[in-house]
């Protein structure tokens, strides 16, 4: 699927691309809407009003701002996720794509909307800084990957030329707004919630497993 001699920078999506987004999903649709209601104790109805207000705000920086959620909502949202922490992993094959990609010498750059707080707890429990060259989050420039300043500032940054560039990642809006800015290879995530069922992404290849890209053996 991929020509590797074309490809000088991959740049890869963390939550639901290496990372399997059940942790995020559970984190930010039951576990803290419930902790929610439980600390300030509101009626459980309130939980279908965080979860609404929560969802309004997808593709923003707040949306993926853990300060400003602890802020809005008066809990510290670092802590929640710690409670629920053992549900971060990586999703199926990712270690073994991320070893074979460190072998093969392209760039590997992540370029994620989740801020730097989120990537405090997540990274020490992964160990996915050990196969990257770089790190970027849409908090480091302030805009998130759905705007196209994120991909002018991510350039300034990490110098890549988008026609030699591969970017997976599981946001269809995302992906289309690195299409417009001029990556060539775009790759989608066909499962990013191990717990839910696949996604269609119809105008992006979707990948099932990471072993689909890499040359024959």
């Amino acid at each position: 699927m991929i020509e590797w001699s074309e490809i000088d920078t991959v740049l890869l999506d963390m939550d639901g691309t290496l990372l399997d987004l059940h942790f995020d999903s559970h984190f930010w649709l039951e576990h803290l809407p419930r902790r929610y209601v439980e600390l300030h104790q509101l009626d459980e109805a309130t939980q279908d009003t965080l979860r609404a207000r929560i969802i309004g705000e997808q593709g923003t920086l707040n949306w993926y701002s853990l300060a400003y959620w602890s802020r809005e909502l008066g809990v510290d949202i670092v802590a929640l996720k710690r409670e629920v922490q053992h549900l971060i992993g990586l999703r199926g094959d990712a270690l073994d794509f991320l070893t074979w990609l460190k072998q093969a010498h392209p760039r590997v750059i992540l370029a994620t909307n989740a801020d730097r707080a989120s990537l405090a707890l997540k990274l020490p429990l992964t160990g996915l800084e050990n196969y990257l060259d770089a790190i970027i989050s849409s908090e480091d420039v302030g805009a998130a990957k759905e705007e196209q300043a994120f991909w002018s500032a991510l350039q300034a940054l990490e110098p890549f030329d988008p026609a030699r560039t591969l970017f997976i990642d599981d946001n269809p809006h995302v992906l289309a707004s690195a299409r417009t800015f001029g990556i060539r290879y775009l790759m989608g995530i066909k499962q990013p919630d191990s717990q839910r069922p696949e996604k269609a992404l119809e105008e992006f290849v979707a990948l099932d497993r990471f072993a689909q890209l890499l040359p024959p053996a």
